[in-house]
This record gives structure tokens, C-alpha cells and sequence, in this order.
């Protein structure tokens, strides 16, 4: 599996996501947002957690803008896979490559803690290591969390068994409790919680690592 991390302005979670993909088998490469391409051969690109651009617009909206943000379009739009954590989701809603938007938490203030995280399929190459209706538990650090679509949208992404997560109690007014959502070839994911922080046991838990091995398993068969 080779992976390319897009590091933009204010990402803190990219030498995490790094890491998670290193361990789970991956060759990984760092990619400037500044850039125009990717590297060649890349199987997945991950958009990493934190603050792009200060989030001094929507969040993700300024990085949705960025050089590099076209190619990765490209790729997704050819059948290539993304993974798009926290502020990640948010720049993959502001691109169109997902649906909805990420809106300031219900409770207006900023959340750190670990939550649990109901599995809703395991229909995807992100979530073939659980089995739909597992509970894990997962870390999420955010201010604008609160995923929003239209009512037609929330119904055709359940329909279609396109909710990857939900929240098994609701921390920030997500519709339907969403969490995770996958787009329409199921090769993109957006999720708030940060499954790379709970890839190492050293750092209080390893429920996110199925999701890279998972991967990791997905690609090398291929």
C-alpha cells in the first residue's frame, strides 16, 4: 500500500496519520498542499485532523482550494481511495467529494475526549476488519463536528449503507448521529473521530488500527 498525507497550514494529525499507515504496512509519503501532483502510484491519499488554514473561513473551505486538492479529485474521481479524519471530513465535504457539511458543535464548544463509535457496516474496505454493530471506541477533538445534510441525503446515505459510523451517544448534534459517512463507490470516507489516535496501544487504545489493517489487506490483494 503506498499512501500520500496532504500536510496543510495548521494540520496537527499528520505525522499520526503517518504513522498509523506506516504501521500498518504502508510506504508513505508527505505531500505540501502547495504541490499540483501527487506522487505516482498512490493507493490512498489521507487528509489529516487539525485546523487547515486557522479555519479562519468555514473549516476545510480555504484547503479545499489549495493546489494539491485537484489531484486528489482526480484520483478519487478514477476509482482511488481517500480518507478524510476530522478536519479531513470537513475539506472533503467542501470539495463535493462527500455530501453535507460539518456546522458548529450543538453545545458551541470545542470537545476533546474518546466516544464510542457504533459500526454501521462493514460493507467497505475502511471497515471490513469490524463486524456491523461493533462499539469501539475512538478519540474526536473538534469544534464543528455537527454533520448536516438534507433530510433526502441523510435517507439515500442509509439507504444505500453509506453511514460508516455513528455516535452511540451523541457528543455534538450530528444528524442521525452520524459520525462517518462513504461515498457513492465506497472508496471515500469522512469521519470525525480520529482512528489514528487509537492505533497504538501505548497511547490508551488500538480500536482505530482495524481500519488501517483493513486497508492495508484491501490494497495488497488488489
Amino acid at each position: 500500500m503506498r499512501a500520500a498525507v496532504i500536510v496543510f497550514p495548521g494540520s496537527n494529525c499528520d505525522r499520526d496519520l503517518a504513522v498509523a499507515f506506516e504501521r500498518a504496512g504502508a510506504e508513505v509519503e508527505m505531500v505540501w498542499h502547495k504541490d499540483t501532483d501527487l506522487p505516482g502510484k498512490v493507493d490512498i491519499v489521507g487528509i489529516p485532523g487539525g485546523f487547515s488554514y486557522g479555519d479562519y473561513l468555514r473549516c476545510g473551505a480555504i484547503a479545499a482550494q489549495s493546489p494539491i486538492v485537484k489531484s486528489v479529485k482526480s484520483h478519487a474521481e478514477r476509482g482511488g481511495y481517500v480518507l478524510g479524519i476530522c478536519n479531513g471530513f470537513q475539506v472533503l465535504t467542501e470539495t463535493g467529494l462527500l455530501p453535507g457539511a460539518l456546522l458548529r458543535n450543538a453545545g458551541l464548544k470545542y470537545i476533546c475526549k474518546t466516544v464510542g463509535l457504533r459500526v454501521e457496516t462493514s460493507n467497505s474496505d475502511f471497515t471490513n476488519g469490524y463486524n456491523a454493530g461493533d462499539v469501539i471506541n475512538i478519540p474526536i477533538a473538534h469544534h464543528d463536528g455537527n454533520y448536516f445534510a438534507d433530510p433526502d441525503t441523510i435517507e439515500r446515505l442509509q439507504g444505500e449503507d453509506r453511514v460508516a459510523f455513528t455516535y452511540t451517544d451523541n457528543p455534538n448534534g450530528a444528524q442521525a448521529d452520524i459520525a462517518g459517512i462513504l461515498s457513492e463507490n465506497r472508496r471515500v470516507l469522512g469521519m470525525m473521530p480520529h482512528p489514528e489516535r487509537a492505533a497504538d496501544a501505548g497511547h490508551g487504545g488500538t480500536d482505530g488500527a482495524a481500519l488501517f489493517r483493513a486497508l492495508a489487506g484491501a490494497l495488497t490483494a488488489a
